[in-house]
């Protein structure tokens, strides 16, 4: 049986090194891919084929492209578009450079990756591609805005794909995490830092009082519901090997309460539900 391969994005940590490590140990071909040289060199070293893949550098897609289709003889079973980040802010408070990077890195990237691993698959009769979103991408929540948007736009365009493809023999995946155990809190700081004028927002009390409490906290208890990662894995790996996998899959419970409260109440009644978290 030919061993099937997937590229994965955003490996250092969390979702994706927990998928890449799962994988590799049931037999797939793992391309783990990182932003950093140093976490792919991590990775290599404990026996992962790793090198760097940044949605952010356009020319630096092709090239990781280029490397996973050298590596397999020009094929490619899997894609699993993972790597993302937060910038915490009040929607007032986005410089527009700030909405214009997390957009490159968190959609436009991933698409771009898609639309040239898409001829691939259509070639060679086959294929998966799996995308990341999260249960912000099924509901909006305060103080989460440029990541919200992000994800509401890859579910929107992931929908769209798959059924552009319905008579394809490709599969258009949605993974849906509510919360996870990750870094993503200790990324946000950094993007919140960089991007966030706090001290010369109209809201300053709001980030005294809420954002920063909360994002800074060297404290902070797991989210209600938080599962660890291989809580996702364990759904991608469905994703992957079933003969009929599932257009969409929900992790932790805050996903499916979001999911079934999307379809029951107005806007108004998610709006005060909401509003109160």
């Amino acid at each position: 049986m030919t061993q099937k391969s997937i590229l994965i994005t955003g490996c250092s940590s969390g979702i994706g090194y927990d998928a890449a490590h799962t994988l590799h140990k049931r037999g797939w071909r793992v391309f783990a891919t990182c932003r950093k040289p140093e976490d792919c060199e991590q990775l290599r070293n404990e026996g992962l084929e790793s090198f760097v893949l940044d949605y952010e550098d356009e020319p630096g897609i092709k090239v990781a492209v280029a490397e996973t289709l050298k590596r397999t003889g020009g094929t490619l079973d899997a894609l699993y578009n993972n790597g993302a980040y937060a910038i915490p802010a009040l929607t007032q408070d986005y410089p527009r450079d700030a909405l214009r990077a997390i957009f490159e890195a968190n959609f436009f990237g991933n698409f771009d990756l898609i639309n040239q691993i898409l001829p691939v698959m259509f070639k060679q009769g086959h294929g998966r591609i799996i995308n990341c979103s999260s249960v912000l991408g099924i509901t909006a929540m305060k103080g989460r805005g440029a990541y919200n948007a992000t994800k509401f736009a890859m579910e929107g365009l992931t929908d769209t794909l798959r059924l552009e493809l319905r008579n394809q023999p490709i599969d258009i995946i949605l993974v849906e995490p509510g919360p996870i155990t990750t870094e993503i809190r200790q990324n946000a700081q950094i993007q919140f830092e960089k991007w966030i004028d706090w001290e010369g927002s109209l809201a300053r009390k709001v980030y005294e009082k809420n954002v920063i409490p909360r994002l800074f906290s060297k404290t902070a208890k797991p989210d209600r519901g938080e599962l660890p990662s291989s809580a996702v894995t364990d759904k991608l790996i469905h994703a992957l090997e079933s003969k009929n996998p599932k257009p969409r899959y929900y992790v932790t419970t805050p996903t499916y309460v979001a999911g079934f409260l999307k379809r029951i109440l107005s806007t108004r009644a998610l709006d005060y539900f909401y509003s109160r978290i």
